[in-house]
């Protein structure tokens, strides 16, 4: 598979939707996970990311024009022991709840499916971190519509052991803007990652459309002790 430019992915789609990175340094040693926003409406755009716990949850910037919460505000980020869980809407509590139970990732998804806000019909992307006794894997997951029909819901997960240092993997929500919005297709994306979280920060938030990015974190995961840096950008500030 050919390692595409994270930045030149970004830079040439003005509206990817919401994106998940998942991957290890280039020096083999962090297990690295970016999540980022967008939007296009004022209640999208009116999010700002928040620390909760060893997670983050998204929240109204501004509580008044918050019109409603029900797609917009959830927690992407949550750990569950060495388990580190990262997806775009409420799914993210579903598969921890369901870990929790000795449920696999792809077991507790099977609930779920794409979101209701047809006619786009949102892919639920999810991502799951695993980091154990120095080893290191990781999972990520796609329901879609079956081509925009809400009556079928095509479920992808992509499993990767051992990933290969300076390797990660991409994947968002929307192909690129449009209305209705047309759905991710394929695997996830393999990209480079580098060992400088805040250079790795900084790159993708300045890729991002300046006019609908909302908000980016940025975990690296030390794979020996699995202690964590996070970053966190806001453009509401």
């Amino acid at each position: 598979m050919e390692m595409l430019s994270i930045e030149k992915e970004l830079q040439g789609n003005s509206y990817p939707g919401r994106g998940i990175i998942i991957g290890r340094s280039a020096d083999g040693t962090k297990a690295v996970t970016a999540y980022f926003i967008m939007g296009r409406s004022v209640n999208s755009r009116n999010r700002i990311f928040v620390e909760e716990g060893e997670g983050i949850r998204t929240q109204a910037f501004d509580p008044a024009l918050l019109t409603d919460p029900s797609l917009v505000i959830y927690a992407p980020v949550r750990v569950l022991g060495n388990k580190t869980i990262v997806t775009n809407g409420d799914q993210t509590d579903t598969i921890y709840e369901g870990m929790d139970k000795q449920m696999t990732f792809e077991q507790s998804l099977r609930s779920r499916e794409f979101e209701p806000d047809g006619p786009n019909y949102t892919p639920r992307i999810s991502g799951i971190m695993h980091i154990e006794n120095g080893k290191y894997n990781y999972a990520m997951s796609i329901l879609k519509s079956n081509n925009g029909n809400p009556d079928s819901c095509n479920r992808y997960t992509f499993a990767y052991e051992n990933p290969a240092a300076g390797e990660g993997h991409f994947i968002h929500t929307y192909m690129h803007d449009g209305n209705p919005l047309p759905s991710f297709e394929g695997e996830p994306k393999l990209i480079a990652i580098g060992d400088d979280m805040d250079a790795f920060t900084d790159m993708l938030w300045n890729s991002l459309n300046e006019e609908n990015k909302v908000s980016l974190f940025v975990r690296y995961i030390d794979i020996a002790t699995g202690t964590y840096e996070t970053k966190i950008v806001n453009k509401n500030q």
